[in-house]
């Protein structure tokens, strides 16, 4: 078992991809979190999260997979990969409800585009991976069903199970075609977000309301998004928390409206790298919660 996961393991930086171990029988990095590091090593000059640690080096590969079965994990920023991940419905009392695969094809059919063929590889869970040479000319972050239900995406701040590996006694295997291929231009266009961090810069953020207060909203709009998507891992949900609430006072007062702050923020968080629905409800929470504490009684959109 050992061997086969150095094989995978070996293989897959054989590809230029960048692997790290993940704990026998499991999807889990083997490595050290933020709040366990030691300071020594690798992490003498501070911590080293699996995505830095990731490693093409057959020697680093063989000494770590020689001391346990590993499974290996494709980090899948620093490789150059997007990688599409078609989940399974967790609750599978009902036959009908649709899977990633399922959700994905739709989207594919509503965009008039064919459902792309490329390197795939089937998870443990059943569901697939679509990988894909990511863009070089912009720098693409996880998703959570941006593109479709039971549809995320695994680029920078992600990682993937590589085929050889085994989680929960059953096989992660490449399946169909072998040949790795670009991503499509059409999901390149979806996977952008639409929001000021992944625009040229401009003379502002986003316009706000008219009023006397809109050189100090307008800064303090691009202050907090700007603290958002430069936010570190494990300081990203504190800071967009606390952004909401700085920025729900302006929604209270009438000088943003609610939508304004909520596109920058869920923007930031994303290109952060936090999930897209976990951005959400913590912009949801933040804001309700400021605006209940600020609200005038006047002036607050509706």
């Amino acid at each position: 078992m050992s061997a086969n996961l150095m094989r995978a393991a070996l293989a897959a930086a054989a590809r230029g991809w960048h692997v790290f171990p993940l704990r026998p029988g499991t999807k889990r990095p083997a490595l050290h979190g933020e709040t366990a590091c030691p300071g020594t090593g690798p992490c003498a000059g501070g911590h080293r999260k699996w995505e830095d640690r990731a490693t093409t080096d057959p020697d680093r590969i063989r000494a770590a997979w020689s001391r346990a079965p590993f499974n290996v994990g494709i980090a899948t920023g620093p490789s150059g990969l997007l990688v599409v991940d078609l989940d399974v419905a967790k609750d599978r009392s009902s036959t009908d409800a649709p899977c990633g695969a399922a959700t994905f094809a739709a989207l594919c059919e509503r965009t008039g585009q064919p459902v792309p063929r490329t390197r795939t590889v089937r998870t443990a869970s059943g569901g697939s991976h679509l990988y894909f040479t990511a863009p070089a000319a912009v720098r693409l972050h996880n998703t959570a069903g941006t593109l479709a239900p039971l549809v995320d995406t695994r680029a920078w701040g992600g990682y993937v199970v590589a085929a050889g590996s085994l989680v929960d006694g059953a096989l992660y295997e490449t399946v169909g075609p072998a040949l790795l291929r670009p991503l499509p231009a059409w999901l390149k266009t979806l996977l952008v977000p639409p929001h000021p961090v992944n625009r040229p810069p401009v003379a502002g953020p986003v316009a706000p309301a008219a009023g006397r207060h809109r050189p100090y909203v307008a800064a303090a709009l691009a202050r907090e998004t700007n603290a958002v998507a430069a936010a570190r891992e494990g300081q990203r949900n504190a800071t967009l928390l606390r952004a909401g609430r700085a920025l729900g006072r302006f929604v209270a007062s009438g000088d943003l409206p609610r939508t304004v702050v909520e596109d920058a923020l869920q923007g930031a968080g994303e290109s952060a790298g936090l999930p897209a629905a976990e951005c959400r409800a913590t912009l949801r929470s933040a804001l309700d919660w400021s605006i209940s504490r600020n609200h005038t009684g006047a002036g607050v959109a509706a």
